[in-house]
């Protein structure tokens, strides 16, 4: 496998970050400063961790999940779980957000499924 270019994940931290109006932060990660954030973003309230791979299974899982969803005219959102684990963390297109936070508002899971995130 090649070696990431530092301008490359750089952009995609500065990508990320912008999605939530913050900056890349300059120092995160492991420069072991006390005075910046180890988060890759300027953001006061968001932590956030970006990484650049040449792949990821959560990725490739949501390519095929977006696929079947087109074809049903929904919105495709992967919700990943893990044994001995609570809740779930979910997967999904920065594009979809506004549509996804509003079912998620709308509380729209079926009697017994809507449980709060955990």
């Amino acid at each position: 496998m090649g070696k990431t270019s530092r301008s490359a994940w750089k952009a995609r931290e500065r990508q990320a970050a912008a999605l939530f109006g913050a900056r890349r932060q300059r120092c995160s990660g492991s420069s072991g400063r006390d005075d910046c954030s180890r988060s890759d973003s300027t953001h006061p309230t968001l932590f956030l961790e970006t990484k650049l791979r040449a792949s990821h299974a959560a990725v490739a899982l949501f390519d095929e999940t977006r696929a079947l969803a087109r074809k049903e005219g929904k919105t495709p959102v992967v919700a990943l779980a893990q044994k001995n684990r609570p809740g779930v963390l979910l997967v999904l297109d920065p594009a979809d957000l506004e549509v996804i936070a509003g079912e998620y508002r709308a509380g729209r899971a079926p009697a017994g499924q809507g449980e709060a995130a955990g």
